[in-house]
């Protein structure tokens, strides 16, 4: 697709730093910049923005195919990375910088974002008012190199800070998965119940994906989610299925894992709060990720099955 054709989200989550991770990983997504809009100063700083005094608010701006992924679906992943009901910043951020935000292009946008908004008003899944501003997008200042990534830079410290903030605790809370019957459960073998219900690690070189090589795409064990891609699967040596980036980023969630006497980020199922793996930054160019993960929390669908197993949608990745 032509330059000419891809088109902006611009969009304000409280912390910059929190909002890159879930788009960068969506099928379509090609770039998240995190920056600096909607206030009174030209080419403003970290300190300027966070003094209060410029009027901007910490925000992403997403470069985006909408041949691949709609607006919509953007839409759906910020609401489900914020307190969309907090009107004085996000979570222990505090004031204006923080605020939640949705910078609309185009007239388009702009009506997507309010009947997206009104759909979560209806809802029931919060008590109290949407207080998220749908505006007229800006200037859009690029923020420091220092703050491109940052989750990626800074992979320890940056889920210490979501986990302490308070913000994977709310998303846990109000965007949890749904809970599986027994019988569900009790159709996984011994090894995948293990893993995915107790935290257990499957023995390294001794597992069905380490080695595999087949096109396909790897689901959820417990829900059937789609997860990862071969396409992103890499031999890291590790023994373990290994990937540069989810399929879709918020179908995987990040946590700190404090056990076994290691700081480790975890990786989890949204749907199905399956524990995966874990997720390290000495991956490959260009995500730099490593997304270590057990074989008995997937189950692998060859390209050729997608069809007759109800995953033809993703057709699109092998062709």
């Amino acid at each position: 697709m032509g330059s000419d054709k891809l088109q902006k989200a611009t969009l304000a989550g409280g912390c910059f730093w929190c909002m890159v991770g879930p788009f960068e990983n969506l099928t379509g997504v090609l770039k998240v910049v995190s920056g600096y809009t909607g206030g009174s100063r030209e080419n403003p700083s970290y300190q300027d923005v966070c003094s209060g005094h410029t009027g901007h608010a910490e925000a992403i701006q997403i470069t985006y195919d909408p041949d691949l992924i709609s607006y919509r679906r953007l839409l759906e992943t910020f609401w489900q990375q914020i307190d969309p009901t907090d009107p004085g910043g996000q979570f222990y951020d505090r004031g204006d910088s923080y605020r939640t935000a949705i910078f609309y292009h185009n007239e388009e946008q702009r009506r997507e974002a309010e009947k997206s908004k009104k759909e979560l008003e209806e809802s029931g899944i919060f008590d109290r008012p949407i207080a998220t501003r749908i505006v007229p997008a800006g200037p859009f200042y690029e923020a420091e190199e220092g703050h491109q990534e940052y989750h990626k830079k800074n992979a320890m410290h940056y889920s210490m800070y979501r986990e302490a903030s308070g913000r994977d605790r709310f998303i846990r809370e109000h965007w949890k998965g749904r809970k599986f019957p027994s019988e569900t459960l009790q159709r996984l073998t011994p090894i995948q119940y293990e893993v995915t219900q107790r935290q257990g690690t499957e023995p390294p070189f001794n597992n069905p994906y380490w080695d595999n090589q087949r096109e396909g795409i790897y689901i959820d064990i417990v829900s059937g989610v789609p997860l990862f891609s071969s396409r992103d699967k890499f031999d890291s040596g590790c023994g373990w299925p290994s990937f540069t980036r989810p399929m879709a980023g918020q179908e995987v969630v990040e946590k700190v894992d404090y056990s076994h006497g290691m700081v480790r980020t975890e990786v989890r199922s949204r749907e199905a709060d399956s524990h995966l793996g874990h997720v390290f930054n000495d991956g490959p160019k260009p995500s730099g990720m490593r997304y270590c993960i057990n074989s008995a929390a997937l189950r692998f669908i060859p390209k050729e099955d997608l069809e007759r197993e109800g995953y033809g949608e993703y057709r699109y990745l092998f062709e």
